[in-house]
Parts: C-alpha cells; structure tokens; sequence
C-alpha cells in the first residue's frame, strides 16, 4: 500500500499546480545561531481552481504544528519531503496556517559565530532547495508573492526579497519586515543576516539601489562595486524592459556557494569579490554583477519551465552581462570574450555530447553556448528585431514561466527568420558552428590578426618569428598578444629573449601574468627583467614571481622575502601565506620560525573563509609543516559546506594516510573530534 500511496500523491502533485494557484506567502521566522535551526509561523493564500483532495507543500524534514485551514484545524501528514494537507478541498479562496521547525542541511548556513563577532547567515536555494529552510515549491512554475518578516538580534542587519516596510526593535531583537509586489519562484527567496553597513544610490529611473558591505571592509566599497550604477542603467535600457521589482540590493557573504545568486531584487555574492583597486585588477566583481543583474529579468521575471530549458536564464544573463562589458571595456573585449569561448565550446564539443536543449547540458553549454546563439541571432536579425522581440517576449510572459519556443515565437513575429534551423544548428546539435562563428568575428579588426596568428601555431619559430614582433610592437588588442606568449611557451629563452623583451615593455599587467607562469624556472638572463614583475599592479602576479624567484634563485632568497614581508593580497591573504610558507622553509632567515608557523597554522583554522584555508593547507602540506593542529584542521574541512573544499580536504588525507606516521597522527585525533568529523576521517581511514 505504501508505494501505491506514494505513486497516487506523485500522481496527484504533477497535477496540483492545475488545480491549485498558490497567491501569497506570509511568514514570520525565528533563527537560533548557536543551534543552526530555524522556526516560524507561514501563511499561505490560495486558490483551488478545481476540486482536490490532497494538496502539498514542500518541506524538506520539518516538524508541524497548529495546522489550520481557514482558521480550522485540518489533517495532515508528512513524508520528509512535504507537508501534506489532506482535505475536501472545493472551489474557492482559502488560506493555511501553520508553524514549523528545520535544522537545515543545507540553503542554511551559519558562517562564523557570535561569540567571535563574525557571525553570518545567508540561504542559498538555486533550483529547488528553498524548501529546506522555508516551506515552499520545489517547482518553479508555482510562483508566489512571498513576505517575509524575520526576527533576530538587534544588533545585526537582515536582508531580505522586497521593500522592508517596518524595522521594529523589542528588547534585544529587532523585527524586519520585508514585503513583496510581485509573484516569484520558491528558489529566489532569500535572506541574509550580519553585521554590514550598506550605501545607497538610484538609477536613472528612479529605482533605489543598495550596496552591502562589511564596516572591515569599507575601504574596498568602491573597487566592490565600480560600475554598479552604470551596469544597472545599461541593462535597464539595452533590454527595453523597466526593472521589474521595487528596489534591488547586494550583499557579499563569506564562504558562498558560488560567485553569485540572482535572488529576485536581492543579489548575494562571494565575498572574494570584496577586493580593493589592486585586487580589482585581478578579480574584478564587474562580469558577475552583470550577470547576476541580468537574471532579475531573464529568470526571476520570466523562468524556464523546465531544465531543459536553463538557457533561458544562463544563456540570456551571459549575453547581457557581456554587452554590459562591452559597453564599459569596448568592442574589442568583446569580440575577444567570444572568441576565447568559441575556442572552448569548439574543444569541448570533441567530448561533450549534450546539446543546449537538455537539462544535462553543462554549464560551459548553458552559459556560453547559449550566450553564442543569442550573439548569432542578435546579428542574423538585426538590433532593431532583436530588442522588439526581447520586448515582446517580457510583454508576453512576465512573472511566468516559458520554454525556448515561446521565445523563438516572438522572434518570428518580428523577423522573416527560420528559427526551427537555427534551432537545429545552435541548440540541438552539439558541433559548435565554428564557420559561422568565425564570419562573425571577423566582424572585428583584432579577431582577424588572432586567426592569422592561429594558422602559425605549428609553425617554427624561426619562421614566423618576425610575424609575432610585429604582432607584439602594434597596437592591437592586448589578449592576441598573450596568444603570441601562448605559442612561446615551448621555446628557450635564448630564442625568444628580444620578443619577451618587448612583451615586458608593454606593461600591460596581464600580458606580463602570462610571461610570469612562462618557465618552470626564472632563467639567469631573465632575471632583471622578471624580477619587475615583483612591483606588478597585481596580486596574482606578484603570488607567481614571488614563488619563482625563490625558487630559481637561491643566493637571493632573502632579499625576496624582505622585499614581500609586508605583503597580503587579496582577502584570501595569497600573499602572506605564500611569503610565511616560503620564509620558514629559507634557513636562517627567520630567528623566530615557531612564530611564523603558528601564523600559517592559524590561516588554516575555522577563523577563516574556505579559500584562505586551503592556501594554507596546501602551503603546510606541501612544505611538509604538518602538526598534530594541521592534521586536525584538515579533518575538519571535510565537514565543510563547500564542496570543493571538503573533497581537497579528503583528498589530502588520503595522500597523507599512506604515510604510517600521519596514519598514527591521524588516529591519535580521533577522541578530541566531533561527531561529524569522526564519521569523515573514520571513512577516510577504513578506506582500501
């Protein structure tokens, strides 16, 4: 009977949105930090359509409680996924209440704590993860008006989808209350909470813009979020279309999942953007801003029914933010961005067997290729159809959801185009259309100088030698000089020493990062030149030189390290751990070595966001500066909510585990580890 039941309630859920329009979402949340829960009261407005027995709201491991209908009680059940409401539901308005209590595993986290004053919490539900932390719809096509109001420490901000309407304050909490206009997807909800100071602005249609930040970090503000007003007023014009929301608002959070996430009106970001001027150069927020910008039409507006449909979203925001960069960096940059990716869509095609039109597509297929097939319509059709159509298809579709051939429809209307072939070729074929992609970017001066240059790849150097001078002493855009270094990087130095001579001269900062990974090993000959790139502009480069040079060049180890004592980096800290690693293992430079490691210890602590901890990691792993302390941060990085990060931590440990001493080390941790990092490193050591 029980899989009879669960096939029927699958049945029966595939249907509800048909017979079910869910209008309202009222909540009222209470989040306890030090026991990672969440608890709350939810009000839901809705509308049966036609007469149903079970209705479902999803809710991943939560615990109910005073569930009432229409004020009344009503019946209901759980199965670990959803809160079923069980009842003679006719025709008409209704509305359900009822609290509920989560621990989370996920789409909550709790970064940081109070008691170290670093305390922050933020949600992440891409796809279908909200219910986790908020009952809701793991579908997409349910879109709702969500309120939320959340209670929490008056000493911290919270942030949330909409307008806040009220901020009270009672005893040591503080009430906010944030409101909604308009319908959206489960998965943009959002909330963030910490301690962040925020600066304002508006755009040129009168829409307010909030810019969140850390007070440590206020004098990162501008290189932040440089471009942020001219991004919001470019993507407002160039789509044709108002803002859809009533304000919009970023905020960075440490350890994010990804680099952004495109919650309707309320962005959050990695905090590995929050870079100052030097940073900027390197790792600038201005792409990820665009995109993420852009998804506030292109998904939270209109949102793909399904996933084979993502392009939709990710293609459409790829393109804009790219048009936005084009706007700000020129025509050249560009048509170099394309380029580069139709050399990577061309490559990955040999292998990658999924099309745009599947929900398996990778994302280097939903990103880039989508972003290429709105390039090459956008060109097959002119501006002119192309803005139309884009218009059209938000008058259309706005807060709903669509599939790609609503879109191709408005096309159509606007243009005398076979969009079924173009179709065929860009979306449902997995070749990526290099013929026609290269007729496209020839369209630009600097792509044709690149795809000369290509056609020499294989060449000898003594052939096509004074061709890349040429290429180097012009004036022509600085990413087909790098291809120049790219060809170089077989070569000795002898042979090459007057063409990297000029490269050097350039000072254009990327062209010399490039220069910089050149060699394994600095080349006596080289040395004046690369040891400039020290006093670089750029946090990564002057992380490469630094490391190269102590290592090619022994006798001068010193003078190195004095020269980069004072270095950071970016907020990762690339530098000083690069620099720590490096002077405990320079003898004698240091009469205080104990003090040294304990500093590059500490970096691969709790303390610290994931990305400065696996620097440091790795730095102590590779120098062999592995204590009792490193082996048990190391096992507690598993445990760690970043991917990425837990599996570099499993894998080191497995590396280390075939050394009988850190085995021994690693069993010694064992009674001084909690309960979830037993369970990872006993997996770890069970392993054959």
């Amino acid at each position: 009977m029980k899989y009879i039941f669960l096939f029927l309630t699958s049945f029966i859920f595939a249907q509800q949105t048909q017979s079910v329009d869910f209008k309202t979402a009222n909540g009222q949340l209470f989040i306890n930090p030090k026991d990672k829960t969440i608890a709350g009261t939810i009000t839901y407005h809705f509308n049966v359509l036609q007469p149903i027995d079970t209705i479902k709201i999803d809710a991943q491991n939560m615990q109910f409680t005073n569930v009432k209908l229409n004020d009344k009680p009503v019946s209901f059940t759980t199965n670990g996924k959803q809160l079923l409401l069980i009842h003679p539901f006719k025709k008409g308005k209704k509305w359900v209440q009822f609290s509920y209590e989560a621990k989370p595993k996920q789409t909550l986290y709790f970064i940081g704590s109070e008691a170290n004053a670093n305390l922050q919490i933020w949600t992440q539900g891409q796809g279908k993860y909200t219910s986790h932390w908020f009952p809701s719809f793991d579908d997409v096509n349910e879109k709702v008006v969500f309120n939320l109001e959340i209670v929490f420490d008056k000493n911290y901000q919270v942030i949330a989808n909409g307008t806040l309407k009220e901020k009270i304050t009672n005893g040591n909490n503080t009430y906010w209350r944030y409101r909604m206009q308009k319908p959206m997807s489960s998965y943009l909800l959002m909330m963030a909470i910490g301690k962040f100071d925020k600066k304002t602005q508006q755009s040129s249609s009168g829409v307010p813009l909030e810019w969140y930040y850390e007070p440590k970090d206020a004098a990162f503000f501008e290189s932040t979020y440089r471009h942020s007003e001219a991004i919001f007023n470019f993507l407002e014009k160039e789509i044709g279309v108002k803002y859809p929301w009533e304000n919009y608002k970023q905020v960075p959070v440490r350890d994010f999942l990804y680099a952004g996430m495109e919650n309707t009106s309320s962005t959050t970001f990695s905090s590995r953007y929050v870079v100052d001027s030097v940073g900027f150069t390197d790792r600038k927020y201005t792409n990820v801003n665009a995109h993420e910008l852009a998804h506030q039409w292109f998904g939270d507006l209109i949102t793909a029914e399904s996933g084979k449909h993502h392009w939709l979203q990710e293609g459409f925001a790829t393109y804009y933010a790219l048009l936005a960069e084009k706007e700000l960096y020129g025509e050249d940059y560009f048509y170099s961005y394309l380029y580069e990716k139709a050399q990577q869509l061309k490559f990955a095609s040999r292998t990658d067997t999924i099309p745009v039109l599947n929900a398996k597509a990778s994302s280097l297929t939903f990103y880039e290729k989508g972003a290429w097939t709105l390039f090459v319509l956008h060109q097959k059709i002119g501006d002119n159809a192309f803005k139309k159509a884009i218009k059209n298809y938000f008058k259309k579709h706005a807060f709903q959801s669509v599939n790609t051939n609503d879109f191709f429809v408005e096309v159509e209307k606007v243009a005398a185009f076979d969009t079924k072939l173009f179709s065929k070729v860009w979306l449902e074929d997995i070749k990526f259309n290099t013929l026609e992609a290269n007729d496209l970017l020839c369209k630009n001066s600097v792509i044709k100088v690149q795809l000369e240059l290509d056609q020499y790849r294989n060449t000898p150097l003594a052939e096509k030698k004074n061709f890349l001078m040429k290429i180097l002493q012009s004036d022509v855009y600085y990413t087909v000089k790098e291809s120049v270094i790219f060809q170089l990087r077989k070569e000795s130095y002898s042979d090459i020493k007057e063409l990297l001579a000029v490269a050097m001269a350039t000072k254009n900062w990327s062209l010399r990062q490039k220069i910089a990974n050149l060699f394994p090993k600095v080349p006596e000959a080289f040395k004046a030149d690369y040891e400039t790139l020290l006093t670089d502009a750029s946090y990564q480069t002057q992380e490469i030189a630094l490391f190269q040079l102590w290592n090619s060049f022994e006798n001068d180890r010193i003078r190195y390290l004095d020269q980069s004592k004072k270095w950071i980096g970016f907020n990762d800290y690339n530098l000083r751990i690069t620099w720590l690693a490096l002077a405990l293992n320079t003898p004698n430079y240091s009469a205080d070595t104990a003090a040294l490691a304990k500093e590059l210890i500490q970096y691969s602590s709790l303390d610290f966001e994931a990305s400065t901890r696996q620097n440091a990691l790795e730095s102590l792993i590779g120098f062999q500066i592995v204590t009792p302390e490193v082996l048990h941060n190391l096992v507690n990085a598993t445990t760690h909510h970043l991917w990425q990060f837990s599996k570099f931590a499993r894998d080191s440990i497995r590396k280390l585990l075939k050394d009988p001493k850190y085995r021994v080390g690693f069993e010694e941790l064992l009674p001084e580890l909690n309960e979830n990092e037993k369970f990872q490193l006993n997996r770890l050591l069970v392993e054959k």
